[in-house]
């Protein structure tokens, strides 16, 4: 069967999203232009990923192509609403590619979709038949930073980390192996505390 390519070249909205309460969320990257919205599944790390090298490029091509790369997002111009729903997902994310189209001006994300076998690197960014299952994303430079600072936030905005391992602190409690395991509960300190009193 032949690839799907859904090509967005002038989207109205590309953001990362999460559907679930943290510590059990799904991540997603979502593009919609005019009546058609399609959601991905990708991993938290991927995401980062996304977003730091995003940024890298960003810088690339602002000092060899001359672009007008913003340094930073105005707040009007960054996207914090939630995801459109129904969220639901055309595949999950395996590889990813990035580009810089010089004649539309515009950064070119390429999502395809995770398979059994190795990706090669000629179906990324490509409309041959052959391969995944893709989404292609053009992002003019403020909107690719956009993107970047949303997902930065995204990422950011789960379980904060323990002070002592960086491990995600749960709101039950967190076992730190830099203390041996050693776990306070604070429902049978405040209880203790409570007798006492």
């Amino acid at each position: 069967m032949a690839r799907v390519i859904h090509v967005f070249r002038q989207p109205d909205r590309f953001v990362a999203g999460t559907v679930g309460e943290p510590g059990d969320r799904t991540f997603y990257l979502q593009a919609s232009e005019n009546s058609r919205t399609i959601s991905v599944t990708i991993e938290k790390q991927q995401v980062a990923v996304l977003a730091e090298r995003l940024s890298s490029l960003l810088e690339e091509i602002a000092s060899r192509f001359g672009a007008d790369v913003p340094e930073e997002v105005p707040d009007d111009l960054l996207d914090m609403d939630p995801l459109d729903v129904p969220v639901e997902e055309e595949f999950r994310v395996g590889t990813m590619g990035l580009g810089w189209d010089a004649e539309s001006k515009a950064v070119v994300i390429e999502l395809l979709a995770i398979t059994e076998g190795e990706v090669d690197e000629t179906v990324v960014l490509d409309d041959t038949e052959e391969g995944p299952d893709a989404v292609r994303v053009f992002l003019s430079p403020v909107a690719a930073r956009a993107f970047a600072a949303r997902a930065d936030r995204v990422v950011n905005a789960g379980r904060k980390p323990c002070p002592l391992c960086g491990e995600p602190l749960d709101p039950a409690g967190h076992i730190c192996p830099r203390q041996n395991g050693y776990r306070r509960n604070t429902e049978l300190t405040d209880a203790a505390d409570e007798d006492e009193s």
